[in-house]
């Protein structure tokens, strides 16, 4: 494949998702309407997904000199996708606690569930952005222990 056909292809995929997102409803919509703790949930996310990437570009440009912010991307790996998990799982049972009242139609019953996907969507991304990190943090301390 030539580089023009290949660059085609990754914009109609990059553009493939928006496309999902013409809807009433966008991530920016749902993050907007979202209770105040949910917010405060995935503000935090979205912040630890920059530390990580900020922690890990920091090490890799030290170069020998490696010190402090694995540990924090170590726990990143699994506690970003916990939280995530955590606040999805939470916004369920408020939006089922609000069924039980009564049978709600689905566009009444929608926002909520768009909601907890987007917070459990971001403490996946938030783990995948650790491991990411942490495998390349990794590599360059093996790197340098090796070259010793």
């Amino acid at each position: 494949m030539t580089t023009k056909r290949l660059a085609a292809l990754a914009l109609i995929a990059a553009a493939l998702p928006g496309a999902a997102w013409a809807g009433p409803l966008n991530p920016t919509i749902v993050f907007m309407d979202a209770a105040p703790s949910m917010k405060l949930v995935m503000a935090a996310l979205i912040l630890a997904s920059v530390a990580a990437i900020a922690i890990a570009v920091r090490k890799l440009m030290a170069g020998p000199n490696l010190s402090g912010g694995s540990t924090f991307l170590s726990a990143l790996r699994l506690g970003g996708p916990l939280i995530g998990l955590l606040g999805g799982a939470y916004n369920g049972l408020a939006m089922f606690m609000g069924l039980s009242r009564g049978p709600q139609p689905f566009h009444v019953v929608a926002p909520g569930l768009a909601e907890a996907m987007l917070i459990i969507l971001l403490g996946l991304v938030c783990g995948v952005v650790a491991v990411i990190c942490h495998w390349a943090v990794e590599a360059r301390i093996d790197r340098a222990v090796l070259s010793r």
